[in-house]
């Protein structure tokens, strides 16, 4: 026991060492041109069914170098495949194809390994179990049938042969129908067929089993069962031994009603075994009458969430991917309404071998230390086993350098020439699990995998994983740079074991070149990879919920960003598949159209962008919508006298809420053919109570309304006919109105048919004088609106009634209405007409009313007609027409304006009404006063010489009075707002000129004129006019200018001032010696050279003055120079020497500055004056 300890201990601290000091690697991918052990690549499944009707090929594939060599045993003995003429063995390959056309696939049966070796070691498959597959006959037998009595339980058993693999059950008839199946009868997992109780409907002879085998798509059939289900206590014994003679008869149960008790599994308590991974399926089926209800529940414990399904209507529970916490009782509960019963099914969960730690590659430098783990994990729990190049490690040869701890062996200090496979096997009764693991020792400098200048694209804000494959012994290590910066684990990178690079957000300044290093104590590899982070793609413009009529056109756009080095595809699917292959879909860059959309366009719409790298989707729903269809099942229920049901099933309302139903009504009896609407119901309902009118054959129809429309009408209803009754109302809008003087109409509205309520419909007119004690005058008529009352008096008050009448009676009492008999014209005029005059164009008129009694009808007014007879002040040609002012009611005063002054009118006043007008009064004279006078006709102004002008005018039209004379004014204006005093002349009335002396020459003038009279001044009215220079005058001057001789006299003065100029100039610069040269060369203007003395230019010249810049001398914009800027000449701001005139005569030098005097006169400037500058300084 103490040694035992002491070995774990001792065991324990290896561990530590080599986990602290050791080289632990991870499985490494061994470039094939290096040596290594063999390593198995591809293996046929560890159970194998094979069809007898085919070939057998077992596959065993690996790889090595030098490359493997293959061997075979078959039931843990050497399997010689060159002596068996049947199996071939692939070239460069361990494959095995067995012919068996001539043999039988039993002959080859059994369990195969394959062995791949080469000089570093050998691998080994897994065991290889050859079955072939079996679908055998069901044996021979006679079912007899089998009678029942209604209400009884019954399994029909189905007991397949037993195949490989097993068959898959299910019940047919015999024209190859399935069985139909419910909560009564089920087939259970073991394929029997169970009835919870039978029917008499249940009775058939073709109840067939079928069972199909999978592997060779083959199915056999059992032979039919036939059922006769019984009603015992409804025969008597006679026919009851005619049914069991020669059949089974099933009478041990109950028939009548019962609780349920289970059929299967039967008792109370089963156990089911399932590993751990695998489907459970537990099923629980009852007999019992009714029918028993099936649930399920775990005890202590939930179903698991998403694992679990349940088929067989309830009667079976599948729970998917076992875990160990699957394990544990389930309770079957079966109910009806007589009782309830349960069954508990333990569920043990076992566990083939699973892999922890499965065993990997070593690559391993001589020195080295490594360590092989084989953890696996099962229950039971797997045993452990190594082997060594296919051996038993206990039976291979020893290895100072190995140390085997349970599931680990510990390597250490190996030498070169030490490779070998080492296999592990973890098993336990419900399998194994095999693993092959070499460990190669070698020395290997560091060499990359990955590919050179390899350019990896990611979308900004994902991870980036930089490969960097390497491979050397010892175990390169590998380093990062960006640049010439080394990159180190931290917050924004992570470097993996295996050497990837991972930036765990990728921005674009992440973008660039980098380099991975391999090293080892052999040497140095770097290679260099490239990293460019894109922009995402992202959908900018998504399309929208879309709601479209029928017919109409949905346009959905897709509008997206991306990458410009990236080029996006779109893809458009129509409820997650392709769109419809139809030409009224039409896919645009950024957008899909469907043209004239129909009813099953409707869905939702996906657009996907894509690229490369990313992509990015957006939906939309569109909803078709049209008109909905119209009702249907239109029905007449509780039927009165006045009213009915009206019922009705709606239409498919097209995708858009129906808002409402209308409801109409066709009389055949009255308007054959016409559709009248009457009445509106909700949308939500379905039923309405209809009023109805006597009389009438009514059908009905119902339309429904939704946002789009109306929809057809439903077909009519069945036709109703309501009994006749006496009217219900009389005729409306009832009037009387005179027409004449002796004569008063009757009108009223005629009762439809529908108002009529009956046949022999007439109308009961009558009438009778207002508070005149007499009787009504009554009349029947038909078809008719109207009737003419004659003999009356002259607008007098009537009393009118009309009545319905037809052959069922007397319509309600009828509504009195007041009318009158006709008007007759106004009798008499109005007296006592007086006229006030106001002033000249307004006079006030007033009149008694007339009697009542004159009148003959209703008074609506007076009018007044007026007329203008002469003017005071001159003779006119002819009076004016009467213009006619009406006042309406009782009004006996008014006003009349517009009048003329200084006039002589008339007027008379009449009385009217409805008839017309009655006679008028007397006429009536009065005059208007004087008033202010109208504006004068005309006015006009003109020019007489230089100072004076002639003022002209015609006198008013409308004098209005006695002119009494015209008040002038005048006054001189300009444009800049200046205006001169106001001058006023008061003219005699036969004055109709002046003439204005002593006015400014050249001057605008404005004039105001008015006329008068004793009431005033009239309207003004103005004038302009201007004072010109006398034309002679004008002419001469214009004459001296464009003489020659003035001409060229002007020519000769200003060709003298510029010469005077030019001397001024020469005088004025004489002196001091002057490099003009070095000047010129400073400002390097290749257009002024310095002249040279013999031709008449100056080369160099003296100043004492001090330099100072020339002021600039600017010519005002008219022209002249202004006088009092300086009395200088130029002479004394000259400069000289070397100064010259271009061609265009400007002038080109440099100067001297100015004289001190006048340093102070402004600001200073280095602008050259002009000639021109010069002269106007003269001027």
């Amino acid at each position: 026991m103490d040694r035992k300890r002491n070995r774990t201990l001792c065991g324990g601290a290896v561990m530590m060492m080599l986990l602290l000091f050791g080289h632990m690697t991870t499985a490494l991918e061994v470039p094939l041109d290096l040596p290594q052990p063999p390593t198995i690549t591809h293996q046929s499944p560890k159970d194998y069914i094979i069809d007898p009707r085919e070939n057998i090929i077992i596959h065993c594939e690996a790889k090595g170098k030098p490359h493997p060599s293959f061997s075979w045993t078959r039931n843990s003995t050497h399997f010689d495949v060159e002596k068996d003429s049947k199996v071939i063995m692939k070239p460069n390959s361990g494959t095995l194809v067995i012919d068996i056309s001539d043999e039988k696939a039993e002959a080859y049966e059994g369990v195969y390994q394959c062995i791949a070796r080469n000089e570093h070691g050998s691998a080994v498959s897994n065991n290889i179990v050859i079955r072939q597959s079996r679908s055998p006959l069901w044996s021979k037998e006679k079912n007899e049938p089998i009678t029942v009595q209604r209400g009884m339980s019954l399994v029909l058993q189905c007991r397949p042969p037993a195949g490989l693999p097993p068959p898959i059950i299910f019940w047919m008839d015999n024209n190859f129908h399935r069985l139909p199946q419910n909560s009564r009868v089920s087939q259970a997992l073991n394929g029997d067929l169970y009835f919870s109780n039978v029917l008499m409907d249940d009775t058939r002879n073709d109840y067939i089993c079928y069972a199909r085998f999978p592997h060779t798509q083959t199915i056999q059939q059992k032979q039919p069962i036939t059922l006769n289900v019984l009603d015992i206590e409804a025969m008597n014994d006679t026919v009851l031994a005619a049914f069991l003679n020669g059949s089974d008869f099933w009478g041990d149960s109950p028939s009548g009603e019962r609780a349920p008790t289970f059929m299967h599994p039967p008792g109370t308590h089963s156990t089911a075994t399932v590993l751990k991974g695998d489907t459970l399926e537990l099923d629980c089926i009852a007999d019992g009458l009714p029918t028993p209800v099936i649930s399920w529940s775990k005890v202590n414990g939930e179903l698991p969430s998403g694992r679990f399904v349940f088929h067989s209507f309830q009667k079976t529970l599948k729970i998917t991917e076992v875990t160990d916490k699957d394990g544990g009782d389930y309770r079957c509960l079966a109910n009806n309404r007589l009782g309830s019963n349960h069954h508990i099914i333990t569920v043990v969960v076992k566990a083939a071998p699973f892999w922890i730690s499965a065993p990997q590659n070593l690559i391993l430098a001589p020195k080295e230390n490594g360590m092989l783990t084989c953890r696996a994990d099962g229950k039971p729990r797997p045993k452990v086993t190594w082997s060594v190049n296919g051996v038993a490690i206990e039976n291979s040869p020893k290895d100072p350098s190995r140390n085997i701890e349970d599931d680990v062996i510990i390597l250490s200090d190996v030498q070169t020439g030490s490779s070998a496979v080492y296999q592990c096997n973890a098993s336990n009764e419900y399998g194994y699990l095999l693993a092959n693991a070499f460990v190669s020792v070698l020395a290997e400098p560091p060499r990359v995998l990955t590919p050179p200048n390899h350019v990896y694209s990611v979308i900004t804000n994902s991870r980036a994983l930089l490969d960097c494959a390497s491979f050397g012994s010892p175990l390169p290590k590998i380093t990062w740079f960006k640049g010439s910066q080394s990159i180190l684990n931290g917050d924004s990178y992570i470097i993996h074991q295996n050497g990837t690079l991972e930036i765990i957000v990728a921005q674009p300044l992440n973008s660039g070149k980098y380099t991975c290093m391999a090293s080892n104590n052999l040497g140095n590899k770097e290679n260099h990879v490239y990293l460019e982070v894109k922009e995402p793609t992202r959908i900018l413009k998504q399309p929208e919920y879309k709601v479209v009529q029928r017919n109409g056109v949905a346009v959905f756009d897709c509008k997206v960003k991306h990458d410009p080095t990236l080029l996006p595809t779109m893809i458009w699917l129509k409820d997650n598949g392709e769109l419809p292959d139809d030409v009224r879909f039409e896919v645009d860059s950024d957008s899909l159209t469907i043209h004239d959309v129909r009813e099953d366009d409707k869905g939702t719409y996906t657009c996907i962008r894509n690229t490369t790298l990313d992509h990015d989707s957006a939906s939309a729903t569109l909803t078709v919508v049209e008109q909905p269809d119209p009702p249907t099942d239109l029905e007449l229920t509780d039927q009165r006298e006045r009213s009915v049901q009206l019922t009705w099933t709606p239409g498919d309302d097209h995708n858009s809420l129906i808002k409402s139903f209308l409801i109409q009504y066709e009389d055949s009896l009255h308007e054959r053919g016409v559709w009248v609407n009457m009445t509106e119901v909700s949308g939500n309902s379905t039923t309405a109570r209809l009023e109805l009118s006597p009389y009438v054959y009514y059908s009905f129809r119902v339309l429904a309304l939704n946002e789009v429309g109306l929809s057809e009408p439903s077909l009519p209803s069945s036709q109703y006919r309501t009994n006749p009754a006496q009217p219900d109302m009389n005729p409306s809008n009832l009037k009387a109105v005179g027409t004449s003087p002796d004569s008063m109409t009757i009108t009223w509205k005629e009762l439809t048919g529908l108002e009529s309520n009956g046949p022999g419909l007439q109308y009961k007119v009558s009438w009778r004088q207002k508070d005149v004690d007499q009787d009504w005058n009554s009349l029947t008529l038909a078809n008719v609106s109207q009737y003419v009352v004659t003999r009356t008096d002259t607008f007098v008050p009537y009393e009118v009634t009309v009545q319905a009448i037809n052959d069922y009676g007397l319509g309600p009492r009828p509504e009195v209405v007041l009318g009158y008999s006709g008007e007759d014209s106004p009798t008499v005029a109005p007296e006592n007409v007086q006229v006030s005059v106001q002033n000249g164009s307004v006079a006030e008129v007033r009149w008694d009313t007339v009697p009542h009694s004159t009148v003959r009808g209703r008074l609506k007014g007076y009018k007044v007609s007026y007329w203008k007879l002469r003017s005071l002040h001159k003779q006119d040609s002819e009076p004016d027409k009467p213009q006619v002012l009406i006042f309406s009611g009782n009004e006996t005063e008014g006003h009349l304006s517009g009048l003329h002054p200084y006039s002589q009118y008339s007027l008379n006043i009449r009385a009217f009404n409805g008839k017309g007008d009655g006679p008028t009064s007397s006429d009536q004279h009065f005059l208007t006063p004087e008033g202010v006078p109208g504006p004068p006709a005309e006015f006009k102004v003109r020019n007489l010489d230089l100072d004076s002008l002639i003022v002209e005018w015609v006198p008013p039209l409308e004098d209005n009075g006695h002119l009494t004379g015209y008040l002038l004014k005048y006054q001189p204006i300009n444009t800049t707002d200046e205006i001169g005093p106001l001058i006023e002349l008061f003219l005699l009335a036969n004055e109709t000129n002046i003439t204005l002396d002593n006015l400014k020459y050249s001057t605008r003038y404005k004039f105001y004129l008015n006329a008068m009279t004793v009431k005033g001044s009239g309207p003004t009215i103005t004038e302009e006019a201007i004072t010109v220079m006398d034309e002679a005058m004008t002419s001469k001057q214009v004459g001296i200018a464009t003489q020659g001789w003035f001409i060229g006299m002007m020519c000769a003065i200003a060709l003298l001032i510029l010469v005077l100029l030019i001397v001024c100039f020469i005088k004025r610069n004489k002196g001091g010696k002057y490099p003009v040269k070095e000047k010129e060369d400073a400002h390097q203007d290749p257009e002024i050279q310095p002249m040279k003395e013999d031709d008449g230019t100056f080369g160099e010249y003296s100043d004492t003055e001090d330099h100072k810049p020339l002021k600039s001398s600017r010519t005002p914009s008219n022209g002249t120079a202004k006088k009092d800027d300086s009395d200088d000449s130029l002479v004394d701001y000259g400069e000289g020497g070397d100064g010259q005139f271009n061609e265009d005569g400007s002038f080109i030098g440099q100067y001297s500055g100015k004289k001190e005097k006048d340093t102070a006169e402004g600001n200073e400037s280095s602008e050259a004056p002009s000639p021109v500058n010069a002269m106007n300084s003269f001027v």
